[in-house]
């Protein structure tokens, strides 16, 4: 097995494990186990549990973006796209497999000992900031938008792995639709 295949299942093991379980209670044995790769051939990928943690929340975070693009750009511009972050959400917080947004668990876990799990899980909100940023631009909204729908998006993520249902995103998605609906109407002064 060449260092790119091993690379990939170390990589694969840690992420299904980290994510399901949480990466404190995961040992680098167990990524080995999972993996079928030496713990000899990993300790040379990953020098540390902490380098592995970070090229876990690299490779996710590329990942992550990438399939939320997909599925946004496959909308007309404007408005759609906006609100199909939202559907993508549905379409995720419905997975078996969701355990809630891999970079507020490892920042929960690790974030305040560990910077580079900080670093990673802020670049992370930060480029899907920029993304929300960049679809508002694209339909014509104002800029001032953007932090508005980050909140609802990011507390649809935490609401739909504490309740255990994909439903926060619908609601988010619509309280979305009603903040986009009023950036069509100037503000009135008061008399």
């Amino acid at each position: 097995m060449d260092l790119a295949e091993a690379d990939t299942r170390v990589l694969d093991a840690a992420e299904e494990l980290f994510y399901e379980r949480g990466v404190q209670v995961v040992g680098m044995d167990e990524i080995r186990a999972a993996s079928g790769v030496s713990l000899k051939r990993l300790y040379q990928l990953h020098p540390s549990k902490s380098d592995l943690v970070r090229a876990y929340l690299e490779r996710r975070d590329t990942r992550w973006r990438a399939d939320l693009a997909r599925y946004v750009e496959g909308r007309p511009v404007g408005e759609e796209r906006l609100l199909a972050v939202f559907d993508r959400l549905y379409r995720w917080f419905s997975e078996p497999s969701f355990r809630g947004c891999a970079f507020v668990n490892s920042f929960g876990e690790l974030g305040a000992v560990h910077p580079a799990v900080a670093e990673a899980a802020r670049a992370h909100k930060n480029a899907f900031r920029d993304y929300l940023a960049a679809l508002l631009e694209d339909a014509g909204k104002p800029a001032a938008l953007t932090a508005p729908l980050l909140l609802l998006a990011e507390g649809a993520m935490v609401t739909a792995a504490v309740s255990g249902t994909p439903e926060p995103a619908r609601e988010a998605r619509q309280a979305a639709a009603f903040l986009l609906a009023a950036a069509h109407y100037p503000a009135t002064a008061d008399a």
